[in-house]
Formats: structure tokens, sequence, C-alpha cells
């Protein structure tokens, strides 16, 4: 019976103590909103910009900052991220060019000794062994 109680307070301990677990941090920082209203209903982020009603940063005339028209900004380009590739929604395969590499684009990583590629006049490497093995034994 004394094992009984022996036992009983011991758990009792661990389940109190248990109660005193660590906090995360989002529990105990509080991180400041990513906007807020000041008195005269602008709305600033974290960073004292003001925003639009679409939360676009706004400069001092209120234009928007950062903003492009991509469809303006690409029209002339014949580069295409999937160009040739078939797209089975339109039944026909992707309209532009495949990008080519730029000057110089046959230099740096990928080329040189130790690479999978080789450079164009370059003789490949020849066998890094030849010849029987020698054993391995420590010298006497």
């Amino acid at each position: 019976m004394a094992s009984v109680r022996v036992v009983a307070a011991l758990l009792s301990g661990v389940c109190l103590g248990a109660c005193n677990l660590p906090v995360p941090d989002y529990k105990t920082i509080q991180y400041p909103a990513p906007y807020r209203k000041e008195a005269d209903g602008a709305v600033l982020d974290n960073e004292d910009m003001r925003l639009d009603a679409q939360g676009y940063r706004l400069d001092k005339n209120g234009q928007r900052i950062g903003e492009i028209d991509v469809q303006a900004k690409t029209s002339g380009e014949s580069s295409n991220a999937v160009a040739g590739y078939y797209i089975s929604s339109r039944g026909a395969n992707a309209p532009g060019a495949v990008m080519v590499p730029s000057e110089g684009a046959h230099t740096g990583a990928g080329y040189g000794p130790g690479s999978a590629t080789i450079i164009p006049g370059m003789d490949p490497m020849s066998p890094a062994a030849t010849g029987q093995p020698a054993p391995l034994t420590p010298p006497k």
C-alpha cells in the first residue's frame, strides 16, 4: 500500500512539473503588425511607407512604387520560357525561340578539366591509371 502512495506522489509531482513547460516565442514575443492605420486614415507598412487600397506602396506623389506593366515590357521579346514545347490546352507548340547562350558562355563552371563537358579544341583526358595495380602493403 505504501508503494502505491509513493507512485501516486511521484506521478502527481511529474504532472505538476509538466505545467511549467517552455512557451514558444510567438506566444511571448509580440511582433508588430505588417501594417497600421494612422489617425488621419493613412495605412502605413512596417517600414513607414504609405499603402493604397490594394496594398501597394506609394511614393510622395501618390504613384505606385515598383509596379511594372509586364505585357508592355515584354512586347518586343521573342524568347519564351516554354518555347518549342507542346502545350496540350492550345493544341500546338509554344511560340517564340529558345534562348541562346550569351557571349562568353563557353567559360566558367561546367567547362574545363573535371567537368562532363569537353571544351572544343581540347583533347579528351587519358585514363588516370594504366598498368598493374601495386599491392597495398605497409613498408617494413
